[in-house]
């Protein structure tokens, strides 16, 4: 595939992210290419190029990717996590290679409401749409895809810690984060968790790209099996979704379930993946 333009993909998730949704509304009637193309008022030429050059792939084989009948192959490989604990994070894909350091916020950090912090922020286009980011000196803190949330959402969970917009500085982790090639010093995540959130979190990490786990195959790894219920909030409580890969658990049954930043997005990404890995 070419460079990853950033940009570019930006522009062509805002037509993805529509067709997805056509898509779910009308799965049943199994649209044809053409149908799909007009629900983005494009041409089936035009349709197929945009998509092609988002994803690298056509957009049937995309479609293939997203069937419960895939969701539920890849759910049946047993013991992925365990496989991934076994093997190291270096050898289960090109995040887990990054993300080799989680800090947490310490409790003074917590009581202090962030004082004494300095936390550069951006906002970023991504081959998901526009994308918050914002980082201390220990690390990534935030990533989200409803930048004016994220913002605001620091300022009250750490509303004396010094704020600062730095574009150039958060380019560079965007860029890491979310180009397939790239190389450097690895990522830092500084986070705000329990415990238990953290454990849940760090399960998530050992999720190799381009797979899915269900919500008690979580429980299973953080040795709480009986706790679903709890894992999901921990999952809903991830504070750099995509970095930390919450979008790879969905339901036992195979279906995708619900995501933050909605449904055809936690599509998106699984499918992207699926396509850069060839699952």
């Amino acid at each position: 595939m070419k460079k990853l333009n950033l940009q570019e993909n930006a522009e062509d998730y805002t037509l993805i992210e529509k067709a997805i949704y056509y898509l779910d509304e009308n799965q049943r009637n199994q649209p044809t290419l053409k149908e799909i193309a007009e629900s983005v008022n494009l041409s089936e030429y035009h349709f197929q190029r945009l998509f092609t050059r988002w994803v690298g792939i056509s957009p049937k084989r995309f479609l293939q990717f997203l069937s419960k009948e895939n969701a539920k192959r890849i759910l049946s490989k047993s013991n992925l996590l365990d496989a991934a604990y076994k093997t190291g994070l270096s050898s289960t894909g090109r995040l887990h290679d990054l993300l080799v350091h989680t800090e947490a916020l310490t409790p003074g950090d917590i009581k202090r409401k962030g004082a004494g912090l300095k936390i550069r922020y951006g906002k970023h286009p991504t081959p998901f749409g526009q994308a918050f980011i914002a980082t201390t000196e220990r690390g990534i803190c935030k990533l989200s895809f409803n930048p004016k949330e994220a913002l605001n959402s620091l300022k009250s969970d750490l509303e004396d810690a010094t704020l600062i917009e730095d574009f150039a500085h958060t380019q560079t982790l965007i860029e890491k984060i979310f180009s397939p090639k790239s190389k450097g010093t690895p990522l830092t995540l500084h986070l705000r968790g329990t415990n238990f959130q953290i454990q849940v979190w760090e399960a998530l990490l050992r999720i190799p790209a381009g797979n899915m786990v269900a919500y008690n195959d979580i429980a299973s790894a953080v040795n709480s099996p009986k706790a679903t219920r709890a894992v999901g909030t921990a999952i809903g409580k991830n504070p750099v979704p995509f970095l930390i890969p919450c979008h790879r658990v969905i339901r036992a049954t195979g279906e995708f379930g619900k995501y933050a930043f909605g449904s055809e997005r936690k599509k998106a990404i699984l499918g992207y993946e699926m396509a850069q890995t060839g699952t």
